[in-house]
């Protein structure tokens, strides 16, 4: 079970929920960044980065049986914020590509570096598959 959390009178978030509830088994997806699962990066391009990113938080949240509709909590590590906004329209489009149409609670923070050198973004997510009924 999953209910948005829209407190009355607030504007509807765009590309996010400002909170969700959830019951049942919880997936603890670990920082993603943008590289293969041999651990080789293939651009140094934000938005491929990104794209990258998704999948592999993709993968793991099918290892696990779920999928982007399962995901409560995202959290983004950028190190460009100006980079991030000016570009959001494209982010957009991969992020609705891979996840589709499912926006849970995020949160986006810019950081000054990753541990890999070469990575623009990490996403980490929290997703709760909901028990059998």
């Amino acid at each position: 079970m999953m209910k948005l959390l829209q407190p009355e009178g607030w504007l509807q978030p765009k590309g996010y929920a400002n909170g969700v509830a959830a019951r049942g088994t919880t997936v603890y997806v670990g920082g993603q960044i943008g590289w293969t699962g041999d651990q080789q990066f293939t651009t140094d391009d934000f938005i491929g980065q990104v794209d990258q990113a998704l999948r592999n938080v993709l993968a793991v949240l099918r290892e696990a049986g779920a999928g982007p509709e399962h995901m409560v909590r995202m959290t983004w590590y950028i190190v460009d914020r100006d980079e991030y906004v000016a570009r959001l329209k494209e982010l957009g489009a991969v992020y609705r590509e891979v996840m589709g149409r499912s926006f849970p609670a995020m949160s986006c923070v810019e950081v000054s570096r990753l541990v890999e050198s070469r990575a623009k973004v990490e996403i980490e997510v929290t997703a709760v598959i909901p028990d059998a009924l």
